[in-house]
């Protein structure tokens, strides 16, 4: 059987001037064990843009506003699994300093909480690809990396 790919995207809002990233609390789900963190993101909609989606995700989850146009493509990241256990996905993680509206919990039916944490010490438990596509925007790169094709990365999805 052959699997399809799909197309994910998050994006990091960083405020630079505290040092803080929107992140997202997500209840617990069929797919997640317990609650885990993550940073606002979803899937790309069939016929849509890929930056379109980034902006609409960011505003759907927590109601911040970001004009596509200032969206950076910081990491791609290619996981074996996605989270419905029905194949693969391709992540395309984004960053954009620039935006407005207030942080607030837009889809409380699906996210317990929204909130600033610190760049460098994220909520845990977070999902091992959103805290990759931060880790990886704080350090500059790579630009491209693969999640669950190994033990170690498989031990990662356990954390969540």
């Amino acid at each position: 059987m052959h699997e399809t790919s799909r197309l994910s995207v998050c994006v990091i809002a960083h405020d630079l001037a505290s040092d803080q990233i929107a992140t997202v609390h997500y209840a617990q789900r069929s797919w997640t064990p317990q609650p885990a963190w993550t940073i606002p993101g979803g899937k790309v909609d069939p016929g849509e843009e890929i930056h379109l989606a980034a902006a609409r995700e960011l505003y759907e989850e927590c109601g911040l506003i970001a004009a596509s146009e200032s969206l950076r493509l910081v990491h791609t990241l290619q996981a074996r699994q996605g989270w419905d256990g029905k194949g693969g996905f391709v992540l395309f993680a984004f960053a954009v300093t620039e935006f407005s509206g207030r942080l607030a919990n837009m889809e409380p039916d699906k996210h317990l909480d929204v909130r600033w944490s610190p760049a460098t010490r994220l909520p845990a438990p977070m999902f091992p690809t959103s805290r990759r596509a931060v880790e990886v925007h704080l350090r500059g790169g790579p630009a491209f990396s693969t999640f669950g094709w190994d033990a170690a990365t498989l031990r990662d999805m356990e954390e969540v």
